[in-house]
């Protein structure tokens, strides 16, 4: 096999089975300073597809960040095939501040394509696009719950792509979900121009917990499997099959108060089940809060106090959810074994859907 040409980006050339971090200039702050999208590059030794890891699209998503920490440590380009584009931080300003907005409070991910003379948000929207995810054909973008939110690990991908299904499918996170795409997205944009991407949602944002980031490492080691650009095993070959929705339900509190769950991500429900008791400050008053269908809690928020209408479960619809939950289980354990006894993490909670 002939070795691949070298890979050229930000005027830089960067030679097959070799690794660089490259900086693209965004926009000057307050102060005079610049800043700039830090990426590195793995340019493997043999050809293959281009492939961008992304995280932190939202500034205080930073689960994608640990992914992508030990990514950088695990791929090594000199067996590589193929081009991996891996991009820890997209929002340096909210990430900088701990906030999911960049300083003009506007959201980046609703700002693709984005322009060159545009607002901040637009202007790195638009280096994003047209150095990382333009050079690219598949891409895998890390989102994380808002505050006070957690969401179990979990691939969004667009309806009605037969090979997204197959790679979610690789990636092995318990729960697939297809959900529409939206107007000034990464994604919607990614498949106007033929790029596919796989979205996970995993965590709490601002929190690192062990199963999102084990989750999130393995399961994009598996797809560049799937895709053999290195040597490993795909998972297709595993007994687990990962649980398909197309539909999601919120379920909102019933009253202002104090809330003491019952269940929490990934936990199975059936139509009927207690979800949850919300009463008043001393306790009276309670009302149960119900599951409204067949599923697995795939979102729940992790604030006790609450208002009336707050939006506490996300529940995915899905037929047997018992047969998904101990598969949930069954990964939670094998995580947790491998802790240190006495250091392991309890499985905690948004989605961009509230």
């Amino acid at each position: 096999m002939n070795s691949p040409e070298p890979f050229i980006i930000a005027g830089e050339s960067i030679a097959p089975g070799t690794m660089r971090d490259v900086a693209f200039p965004i926009t000057t702050m307050a102060t005079g300073t610049a800043s700039s999208l830090a990426v590195r590059v793995l340019h493997g030794a043999k050809p293959g597809p281009a492939v961008f890891v992304s995280a932190a699209i939202h500034g205080d998503e930073i689960i994608g960040t640990a992914v992508i920490q030990r990514l950088a440590k695990k791929l090594d380009p000199a067996v590589l095939a193929g081009t991996v584009l891996l991009v820890p931080v997209a929002n340096i300003f909210g990430f900088i501040t701990h906030s999911r907005y960049l300083p003009d409070r506007r959201d980046l991910n609703r700002s693709f394509p984005g322009s060159a003379g545009g607002s901040l948000a637009g202007q790195l929207a638009h280096v994003f696009y047209r150095e990382v995810v333009a050079r690219c054909q598949l891409g895998i973008d890390i989102h994380s719950a808002a505050i006070h939110r957690y969401n179990l690990p979990q691939i969004r991908i667009a309806a009605g792509n037969r090979k997204l299904v197959e790679l979610a499918m690789a990636f092995g996170a318990p729960v697939i979900i297809e959900s529409p795409l939206r107007d000034g997205s990464l994604r919607d944009l990614a498949q106007k121009h033929g790029v596919d991407m796989l979205l996970m949602e995993a965590g709490e944002a601002l929190r690192f917990d062990r199963l999102s980031i084990e989750t999130g490492v393995e399961g994009v080691e598996r797809v560049l499997a799937h895709l053999g650009m290195i040597e490993a095993d795909d998972g297709l070959s595993a007994v687990g099959i990962p649980a398909r929705a197309n539909r999601s339900v919120w379920v909102r509190s019933p009253r202002g108060g104090v809330v003491q769950m019952v269940r929490e991500s990934g936990d199975p429900v059936r139509k009927g089940d207690v979800l949850a008791c919300v009463a008043g400050l001393f306790g009276e008053e309670p009302q149960e809060m119900i599951s409204p269908l067949d599923g697995i809690i795939i979102g729940h928020a992790t604030l006790p106090v609450v208002h009336q209408g707050d939006a506490l479960f996300h529940i995915a619809a899905i037929d047997h959810p018992e047969r998904v939950g101990a598969q949930i289980d069954t990964i939670t354990e094998a995580i947790l074994a491998s802790e240190p006894q006495g250091n392991a993490e309890r499985l905690l909670d948004e989605d961009e859907v509230v």
